[in-house]
């Protein structure tokens, strides 16, 4: 029923049978990790009950032109943000609102906007399908207003939400959708993936995408490689492992780079300490395999406490990403922190 997707065969069965039975819930909210078809699978299901498929998939945000449009929009005065929000159309009944501007983030104005359309009658067949995807990065504002919408939906509507985690929504959103888990792909699913595929270092890409098709699919193995030279030279130096004057010229590099996002930086850095504490604790298959030489004389030097209270420095400046802080400053706070312990 949902053609070229991949795993978490749970949940195409259960819409697969609500569709039988037209018995589609009003309010669906699929939830998982980045990458794992969350977006792709609410086009699949768009595309069995809207006329005119074809032209949902052009909606597609990893498609090169609408990267292009969403990193566009980042130098843009949020003045004209607003007055302009971002939405992608491409069907007349399917609609994507994804979220934008540097924080990236759903806005006021998008689900002011999403209110006023959905209201309109489809423009054939009997149903509009809206996509919200990211929902979990919904500022309150923003996230009160869509409650609106989801406690009187319009007969005709279908609301898709994505979220990577559905307890970062408001318990009254979650309590109006009907949810959906999102597992990691087995490494059969992932291997069937990648040969449909053809995708080029597949060894590597299964490894680095940990069950997420959408990753192994777009990761750019040079930015990646790039990104964890620096985040190892920062583990060597916070480990004492080197001093801080090797620190200091990659700081500096990280910093004038202002299209480098410091969010895929910490994703590289969960990498690499979820890889050292597999290597401390002699199980698992590690993701930066290619390097074990380095990661095993690190490890060496890491004892489970202070592994445990690195991750919990980086979750602290995850959690600062909205606030839009300065990477190098953080970075450098990092490594302080974990010299001192």
């Amino acid at each position: 029923m949902f053609e070229d997707f991949y795993g978490n065969a749970h949940v195409t069965a259960a819409l697969a049978h609500m569709l039988e039975h037209g018995r589609l819930a009003q309010t669906l909210l699929f939830s998982g990790a980045e990458g794992l078809g969350k977006a792709t699978l609410a086009r699949r299901l768009a595309a069995r009950i809207l006329p005119d498929p074809a032209r949902i998939e052009l909606d597609d945000l990893s498609l090169p032109a609408n990267l292009d449009i969403v990193a566009s929009r980042e130098k843009l005065a949020p003045d004209k943000r607003n007055d302009d929000p971002l939405l992608f159309a491409s069907h007349p009944d399917f609609v994507t609102f994804a979220p934008d501007g540097p924080l990236r983030q759903i806005s006021i104005q998008q689900t002011r906007l999403l209110k006023e359309r959905a209201q309109f009658l489809p423009n054939k067949g009997k149903r509009r399908v809206f996509l919200i995807d990211h929902v979990d990065r919904a500022n309150d504002q923003a996230a009160n207003s869509l409650l609106k919408t989801l406690e009187e939906p319009p007969p005709h509507l279908i609301l898709i939400l994505t979220a990577e985690n559905a307890y970062d929504l408001l318990p009254t959103i979650r309590s109006r959708a009907v949810p959906f888990q999102f597992a990691p792909l087995s490494k059969e699913e992932m291997t069937a993936f990648g040969k449909a595929r053809k995708l080029e270092h597949l060894e590597r890409r299964l490894a680095l995408a940990a069950g997420s098709p959408g990753l192994a699919l777009s990761i750019d193995l040079e930015d990646y490689d790039r990104r964890r030279a620096a985040m190892l030279v920062l583990l060597k130096v916070a480990a004492g492992a080197a001093p801080f004057s090797a620190w200091v010229p990659v700081s500096e590099a990280i910093g004038r780079t202002k299209s480098e996002k410091l969010e895929l930086h910490l994703k590289v850095l969960y990498d690499l300490l979820r890889d050292l504490l597999l290597i401390r604790e002699g199980t698992g298959d590690l993701r930066n395999v290619d390097i074990r030489p380095e990661l095993d004389a690190l490890a060496a030097r890491m004892p489970f406490p202070w592994i445990r209270k690195a991750v919990g420095q980086v979750d602290e400046i995850a959690r600062l990403l909205r606030r839009n802080i300065q990477k190098s400053i953080a970075l450098d706070s990092l490594i302080a922190q974990l010299r001192a312990a």
